[in-house]
C-alpha cells in the first residue's frame, strides 16, 4: 500500500496543499510522520534536509550547534552563517533564527525543506518563540520549515496557519485542524483523545496532574455529556451523599479543573469548562472543543448515508483510524464502562461495515481482514462468522472455513451453551461438501 492510499493525501494533493508555505506543521497526532516524510522527499529531492533531536530538554544553543555540523555532512558547508551566530559573544535567539534562515535560503537545492523532526525535545520557552519568528521571517519564498514532534506549541504556529504562511498536514482524517483551526475570535483550544488512556491538551500543553481521580473522571463525563443536569452528575458520581454534601464537592471538583486547563491557557484568566443554562451544563463558549469520540461517532453516523462507496470507505476510514483503544481505560465508573462497551461496538461495526464494502468490490483478502478484527471486538458474533466462512469459499480455502465453523462452534457452546444458528449450520454443510 503507497503512502497516498494510507494518508488519503495523494502526492499531488500534498504539492499543493505545502506549496508556497513556509512552514509545514505535521500534526503530532498522526500515526503517518515516515509517509509524509516520503512526501518531502518525493517533492524536494536532493533540497531536503533532515535532522532530529536526539535528547529531551536539550537547549536552543546546543541542538542548533548539533545540527549545523550534522547537516555540513550531509551537504558540505552547510551552516556556516548558523556556525559563525553561534560563536558571537551573547548570540540572541533572533540571531540564531536569522542565521539559519540565512544558511537555508543559500542552499544550493531548490525548494530547500529543512525537516525538524522530535522538535519537542527542545524546551518550547521564549527563547525559543524568539527564535522560531525570526526564522520563519527570514525564509524565502522557496525555503520550508517542516516542524514534527509528539507536541506542538499553539504560539508562534498559530498566526503563521491563520496569515496562510503554514500549512497543518496529519489532520485529513478529522473535522477540523485542532489546535491549529482559524476561528475569527481565536479561543483557548481544548483537545480530548478519550480513546486511550486519556490524554487531554490546551493550547498543545498536556494536562498531567489532575490533582486526584475525581477531577480526571468529571472531566471526562462532562466532556462526554454536552447537555447534563446537576442531578444526573450527583447520581452519578455521589449517589450516597446529601444534596449539600454533594454540592460542596461537586464545586470543589469543578474549580480545580477550571485551574488546570486555565494554567495551561497562561493568560491570567479563568477558564470553566462548562456553562450553567436553563438548568443544563453545557460547553462554554470561551474554549473550543476537539474531541476523538466526537469525531468517530460522526464519521461512523454519516458514513451510514454515504452517497457513494468512495464516500462511505473514506468515513469509515477515519473512524477506523481514530479508535485507537478502548474509551478512558483510567476510569472504572458504571457510566465510563457502559460507554466503553458501546463505542467498542461501534467501532467494530465500522470494521464490518468497511469489511463489507470491500467484499462489494471484490477485494476479498482486505474484507477478510477487516471481519477478522471485527472478531476481536466481538467474538459472539455469528453473522461476521459466517461472512469469513463465505469469503474463505469463494477463497477455495474449505479447510479455514471448516475451522471457523468450528470455531464459532466452541465459542457458542462455552458462553451460550446453544448450537449454530441454522443459518450457519447450512453454511457448515456448504462446506463439508467441498471436501
Amino acid at each position: 500500500m503507497i503512502a497516498q492510499d494510507i494518508t488519503s493525501v495523494p502526492l499531488d494533493a500534498f504539492r499543493h496543499k505545502t506549496a508556497g508555505k513556509q512552514v509545514i506543521l505535521l500534526y503530532y497526532w498522526t500515526t503517518y510522520r515516515s509517509l509524509f516524510l516520503w512526501h518531502f522527499l518525493a517533492s524536494a529531492g536532493t533540497g531536503l534536509l533532515y535532522y532530529r533531536l536526539q535528547r529531551d530538554q536539550v537547549p536552543l544553543v546546543e541542538w542548533l550547534a548539533d545540527l549545523a555540523a550534522e547537516l555540513d555532512t550531509m551537504a558540505a558547508g552547510f551552516g556556516a552563517t548558523l556556525r559563525e551566530a553561534l560563536t558571537a559573544s551573547g548570540s540572541k535567539p533572533e540571531a540564531l533564527g536569522q542565521a539559519l534562515a540565512a544558511d537555508l535560503n543559500a542552499f544550493g537545492a531548490r525548494p530547500a525543506v529543512l525537516y525538524l523532526d522530535e522538535l519537542d525535545r527542545t524546551p518550547y520557552d521564549a527563547a525559543f518563540e524568539r527564535f522560531a519568528r525570526a526564522l520563519v521571517g527570514s525564509l524565502a519564498d522557496d525555503s520550508q520549515i517542516v516542524c514534527c514532534g509528539r507536541s506542538l506549541m499553539y504560539s508562534p504556529w498559530y498566526e503563521y496557519v491563520a496569515s496562510g504562511k503554514a500549512a497543518v498536514l496529519g489532520t485529513e482524517r478529522r473535522k477540523d485542524d485542532a489546535i491549529f483551526t482559524v476561528e475569527p475570535q481565536p479561543r483557548p483550544q481544548l483537545e480530548v483523545y478519550a480513546l486511550g488512556r486519556g490524554y487531554v491538551l490546551v493550547n498543545g500543553r498536556h494536562i498531567a496532574n489532575w490533582d486526584g481521580a475525581l477531577p480526571h473522571n468529571l472531566f471526562f463525563y462532562f466532556v462526554d455529556h454536552p447537555l447534563v443536569t446537576r442531578d444526573m452528575i450527583f447520581e452519578t458520581f455521589w449517589p450516597e451523599l446529601s444534596v449539600k454534601e454533594a454540592t460542596n464537592v461537586f464545586h470543589v471538583t469543578k474549580r480545580k479543573i477550571s485551574e488546570r486547563i486555565s494554567a495551561k491557557v497562561g493568560s491570567g484568566q479563568s477558564y470553566e469548562l462548562t456553562q450553567y443554562s436553563g438548568g443544563f451544563y453545557l460547553p462554554s463558549e470561551k474554549i473550543t472543543r476537539h474531541y476523538d469520540v466526537a469525531d468517530f461517532s460522526d464519521a461512523l453516523e454519516r458514513s451510514l448515508s454515504a452517497v457513494s462507496d468512495e464516500q462511505e470507505e473514506a468515513l469509515l476510514a477515519q473512524a477506523i483510524a481514530l479508535y485507537r483503544a478502548p474509551y478512558v481505560e483510567a476510569i472504572n465508573m458504571p457510566w465510563a464502562n457502559q460507554r466503553r462497551e458501546q463505542l467498542r461496538q461501534n467501532y467494530a461495526q465500522a470494521l464490518i461495515n468497511m469489511g463489507r464494502l470491500q467484499r462489494r468490490r471484490g477485494d476479498l483478502q482486505r474484507a477478510l481482514g477487516f471481519f477478522a478484527r471485527a472478531l476481536k471486538e466481538t467474538p459472539a458474533r455469528e453473522d461476521v462468522h459466517r461472512d469469513i466462512m463465505n469469503l474463505y469459499l469463494k477463497l477455495d480455502m474449505p479447510a479455514e472455513a471448516l475451522r471457523q465453523y468450528h470455531a464459532l462452534e466452541r465459542l457458542l457452546d462455552e458462553q451460550l451453551r446453544i448450537p449454530p444458528a441454522r443459518e450457519s449450520r447450512e453454511l457448515f454443510e456448504q462446506i463439508t461438501a467441498r471436501f
